[in-house]
């Protein structure tokens, strides 16, 4: 697999991907287009194998009020028939050395026993609005020590 910076001309590819991995959802493609639609930062990787993107992986910014804390990452999608063969490890992996990505907080929804293996950890704080599953909200480089909601950008609709 190649790993790539996601241009234009992979766009529509990597929605497909979106909806491809998450079916009957539309909130991964709509927040990806939207992002890039409003000029928002977003950080963008694709996994290219025989000139196919099956892999994607985002992140946007997270924020503390108004100032920047860090970066949330997702969504992260692997094409249905490459899942459960490293590749989706191999993108994050690829992602986190990146020079926007490597030192910043990082903080991420989804299967603790996934991240749990690429150093992130349980989040006490600060506190996220999309889960109540406080075990599912976890972080990288984390060294918040007030509480706050952390903050979304608009497309995320929180």
């Amino acid at each position: 697999m190649k790993i790539r910076q996601l241009t234009t001309e992979n766009y529509a590819k990597a929605s497909a991907l979106l909806r491809q991995t998450f079916p009957g959802r539309t909130d991964e493609v709509r927040l990806v287009e939207n992002l890039r639609k409003h000029g928002k930062a977003v950080h963008e990787w694709v996994g290219i194998h025989t000139n196919k993107v099956i892999a994607y992986i985002a992140f946007s910014l997270a924020y503390k009020g108004s100032d920047v804390c860090g970066l949330h990452l997702g969504p992260l999608a692997v094409k249905p028939e490459f899942q459960r063969q490293g590749v989706g490890s191999e993108l994050l992996r690829f992602a986190l050395r990146q020079e926007a990505i490597k030192g910043q907080t990082i903080f991420v929804v989804g299967p603790p026993g996934f991240y749990q293996k690429y150093g992130f950890a349980p989040c006490p704080m600060p506190v996220c609005p999309f889960t109540k599953k406080k075990a599912e909200f976890l972080s990288l480089r984390n060294n918040t020590a007030t509480q706050f909601t952390v903050g979304y950008e608009s497309e995320f609709g929180v």
